[in-house]
């Protein structure tokens, strides 16, 4: 109405113009967001779709503008982050346990060595199988520490107890290589036969299944040829490095005992 009292016509006193707007207006960690859902083309893991999306939204956003993962996404960056922890500790505590068997530092490093062979061997299955490093492969590898650890132990608590009873250096370790030759092949048959179904498995669930054991049948096959040399070499080139580290300090010769 106008000051007088009579009616104003809506048009004298606003303009009208019709824009587009959303119908409402979502929120995320308190702030106003936008949902960007994505599907990924064959080929192409979840992690990859997230660094294409990073990248795209550093170029195309501005610096006002954050963003954040949710749901899958968010599930798996949590997950992945999280695994490592859990990998680094599974590699301390191996160490430690080892160091408390051996009442040595230096033994446990030896056995530790089987771990990078392993890992070798696990990647080459995953990488020829077109498979990604995501959470269930992560799973394998975490398992594979405990497993290929085995072959160590077998060698080096062998030529110790070789060493204790009056034998070489040299000779111990070769005869713990070759006593202990059929224990480890059959553990890593039985490991390799037994995630052979999991590796070739169909069916709803079988994309995460088949990873894991891919990662074990190529982990224990690749390492367990690799323990048989690497672990007799490094057990003698460690326990020499220990002698004439002993024996420049003054200490008695240590040739015929293990190498603590």
């Amino acid at each position: 109405r106008s000051p007088s009292g009579e009616m104003v016509q809506l048009s004298n006193v606003v303009s009208i113009e019709e824009t587009v707007a959303p119908k409402e207006l979502k929120r995320f960690n308190q702030l106003r967001s936008v949902t960007i859902s994505a599907n990924l083309n064959p080929g192409f893991a979840l992690g990859d779709g997230i660094a294409a999306l990073k990248a795209a939204a550093a170029n195309a956003l501005p610096g006002t503008v954050r963003t954040d993962l949710a749901g899958q996404s968010r599930e798996f960056r949590s997950s992945g982050q999280s695994l490592v922890v859990v990998f680094l500790l599974a590699l301390a505590f191996i160490y430690l346990v080892l160091a408390a068997q051996f009442e040595s530092f230096r033994d446990p490093i030896i056995i530790m060595l089987t771990v990078p062979l392993s890992m070798t061997g696990a990647l080459m299955a995953l990488y020829f199988t077109g498979s990604t490093i995501n959470v269930y492969s992560q799973i394998g590898l975490i398992t594979l520490v405990g497993l290929i650890t085995k072959h160590g132990i077998l060698i080096v608590e062998f030529a110790n107890q070789r060493q204790e009873a009056g034998q070489g250096r040299l000779e111990a370790v070769i005869e713990a290589a070759t006593l202990r030759l059929r224990p480890i092949l059959m553990t890593t048959g039985a490991m390799v036969f037994g995630a052979v179904p999991l590796a070739i498995a169909t069916g709803a669930g079988a994309e995460s299944r088949s990873q894991i054991g891919w990662v074990i049948v190529g982990g224990m096959t690749l390492g367990t040829l690799l323990t048989l040399f690497v672990v007799p070499m490094a057990y003698t080139f460690i326990g020499r490095v220990h002698n004439l580290h002993a024996r420049t300090e003054g200490a008695p010769s240590t040739a015929d005992l293990a190498p603590r």
